[in-house]
């Protein structure tokens, strides 16, 4: 019986995490789904949000977008478009993507994309949240 989970955070670009943690809490398409050891098999899509993975008493979080993961008994694969933890968050710039991703929401042209827009604006809030923690 294992106690605890291999979690991996893959992007495209590099790998963003590899530990061995207690617990995990995913972004689901359907909700957030909390994983543990021995947890059934199962993939999901991710959404947007925060990711949270627990070592004992520490928790850690990080914001993932896009992309899918992978439950098995001992493992969590996380294979996400974007992944990035709170110290890595530049607070002015994803500021200034939500002033962005506002204005083009607010802006009602025909040419406006609102799906990409709303995304952006989630990514930002996201983003300024963790990094406010980091």
């Amino acid at each position: 019986m294992a106690d605890k989970l291999n979690l991996e955070v893959i992007t495209p670009e590099r790998l963003v995490l590899r530990e061995a943690v207690d617990e995990v809490v995913i972004p689901g398409l359907g909700g957030e789904l909390g994983i543990l050891p021995e947890h059934t098999p199962l993939i999901s899509q991710l959404q947007t949000g925060i990711l949270v993975y627990r070592k004992g008493a520490e928790r850690q979080q990080m914001h993932v977008s896009g992309g899918f993961a992978e439950v098995g008994p001992d493992r969590v694969s996380v294979l996400s478009d974007v992944a990035e933890k709170p110290e890595e968050i530049d607070a002015e710039r994803a500021q200034r993507a939500r002033e962005r991703a506002e204005k083009r929401l607010s802006s009602r042209g025909e040419d406006t994309d609102f799906q990409r827009a709303e995304l952006k604006l989630q990514r930002a809030l996201i983003r300024i949240q963790l990094a406010d923690k980091g």
